[in-house]
């Protein structure tokens, strides 16, 4: 679960953090206090987008940093990620210039590894998510990732895209002879580019390395003579006496143990000074000053260069561009060779994909009705005592897709009597945000966090009492983060914390204090919308509220 969250400079929070606990948190406040910019922060650090507008006034950069448990991730996320310890941290920062950090207990990371982590520990539904449940694309996908489809659909992609691949090929093998020749002059063309430079992979950085020597190959040549005769000269006049003193240093060693040590290493100067003589004299005798060979290296660096430009961005690029364009040139030469043999190919490609789609469409059907089933059980207790709830899976193998052949697309009907349509054509705004409710609690069973921010949008009343409940109900065992307006959700919290917004004439800042006792109470009350004090009607009926929920 996740234990802490520090946030600093994100948005108008200075340094905050919060300590978290199992169950139901609930955030709560009067409207524009910054609810919601905790949950912000929360996805910042796993990994959503960042904007460098959102760094607090003043300050340079923002910073949010996340612990959770390591025991909520799956075994061999732990082990990819070296996580053994109890608990880990995961750290991200934005400053100014838009240069951000991410890092997973100290250690660098990019911020699509906090993203790849962050979707196991916890689900997110903003404000407006559940709008995204008027759109019947959306519903192919919850329904796969309900149905865990993954294999199925990748193996399902790569058919279609090897289809689409030979059909390209088909077309570009009919294509009129006018077409086809000015084709064939354009690759033509190109290829020779290529081919009269001849190039080979690495050539550009070997020149890049050899190019500074060349350049400067006089200057070189003149210090080397002058080193090596500088050396020469010292070596011959003091060869005799050095030679000398290590004989007599090492007789000495013989008779003082002491002096072995100083004795190699005069050894050892004497046997560098001669390599060295030796490989600077090398050195000189291999020096190339001719002009010519500086002219001939930096025209072929200038040639690898515009083919890179045009062909690259590297060498290996270029010879991969070749061999593209040889193959081209081939199909079009020989392309009434190879037309029925693609054909061929196509009919049996696509009898793959054709049975894919088939075997897609059957595990969906199945996987249709189970989800069915599960979301009219999670929302007929919000209210909907006679609901209706579908799942309508349509197959049209003339239209098939990456994705399969499928259309899916919710059926609702929330009353007695009423045929299921389209969820997108019944609803309202605060069905919908029960059914996404419903479907949250379905689909993320796995996450350890879940994330509602106003989910209770357009709701009151008892159906506000029944979605406490329901939120409740699914906290357990787990952890679930809630922004509310409604008193009914925050009276059925494990924990709840006040929002806050607070302007000097200089500044504004949030601040968050967790509720309980007679704050709570107080702040069930405002919610309900009446006075906040001991003796008024609010405050008794937030009270019951509470009691209800066996707060007090």
């Amino acid at each position: 679960m996740l234990t802490r969250l520090h946030v600093q400079n994100f948005a108008i929070i200075d340094d905050l953090t919060l300590n978290f606990s199992n169950g139901l948190t609930v955030f709560s406040g009067e409207t524009g206090a910054g609810k919601s910019i905790v949950i912000e922060a929360l996805g910042f650090v796993l990994g959503a987008r960042g904007d460098v507008s959102v760094i607090k006034d003043a300050a340079e950069r923002m910073c949010v940093t996340a612990e959770f448990e390591s025991a909520c991730l799956p075994a061999d996320i732990r082990t990819q990620y070296h996580l053994s310890a109890d608990r880990f941290t995961l750290r991200r920062e934005l400053d100014k210039k838009g240069k951000g950090k991410a890092q997973l207990d100290g250690r660098a990371v990019t911020v699509t590894t906090l993203a790849q982590i962050g979707s196991y520990l916890v689900d997110f539904h903003g404000q407006h998510d559940h709008q995204s449940l008027l759109h019947a694309a959306v519903h192919l996908n919850l329904l796969d990732h309900f149905a865990k489809h993954h294999d199925l659909l990748l193996q399902m992609q790569t058919a279609y895209q090897a289809q689409q691949a030979i059909s390209a090929k088909l077309e570009a093998l009919r294509l009129s002879t006018q077409e086809k020749e000015r084709l064939l002059d354009l690759y033509s063309y190109q290829l020779k580019e290529i081919e009269d430079v001849r190039p080979t992979a690495d050539e550009d950085l070997q020149l890049e390395q050899a190019l500074p020597k060349l350049k400067h190959a006089g200057k070189l040549l003149e210090m080397a003579e002058e080193a090596y005769e500088e050396l020469y000269n010292a070596e011959n006049a003091a060869a005799s006496r050095t030679t000398r003193a290590a004989k007599l240093l090492t007789q000495m060693a013989e008779l003082d143990d002491n002096l072995t040590s100083l004795a190699q290493d005069l050894n050892t100067a004497l046997v560098t000074l001669e390599d060295t003589a030796q490989t600077l004299g090398s050195y000189k005798e291999d020096m190339d000053v001719d002009p010519n060979a500086l002219d001939k290296m930096l025209t072929r660096h200038e040639k690898l260069k515009r083919l890179k430009a045009k062909y690259g961005p590297e060498l290996t690029d270029v010879l991969t561009t070749a061999d593209d364009l040889r193959q081209k040139i081939k199909n079009l030469e020989h392309a009434e060779e190879h037309e029925q043999d693609l054909e061929n190919e196509l009919k049996i490609t696509h009898a793959q994909v054709l049975k894919l789609a088939r075997t897609l469409h059957d595990k969906r059907m199945k996987a249709a009705e189970k989800l069915a089933k599960l979301i009219t059980e999670e929302i007929r207790p919000l209210g909907f005592n006679q609901v209706k709830f579908s799942v309508a899976v349509e197959m049209d193998e003339e239209n098939i897709t990456s994705t399969g052949a499928d259309k899916v697309e919710f059926l609702f009907s929330p009353n007695p009597g009423q045929a299921l349509r389209p969820l997108k054509n019944i609803a309202s705004g605060g069905e919908i945000s029960r059914v996404m409710l419903g479907l949250k609690t379905v689909l993320a069973p796995t996450v350890p966090v879940m994330v509602f921010d106003e989910v209770d949008a357009g709701i009151g009343g008892e159906t506000g009492h029944l979605v406490g409940q329901k939120l409740r109900a699914a906290a357990q065992g787990k952890q679930v983060l809630c922004v509310t307006h409604l008193a009914q959700v925050a009276a059925q919290a494990h924990s709840n914390y006040h929002v806050e917004k607070t302007a000097t004439q200089n500044t504004t800042s949030v601040v968050i204090t967790a509720l309980e006792g007679e704050t709570l109470t107080a702040e069930i009350a405002r919610m309900l919308g009446g006075n906040s004090s001991k003796t008024s009607a609010a405050f008794n009926h937030a009270k019951e509220l509470l009691q209800t929920a066996k707060r007090i």
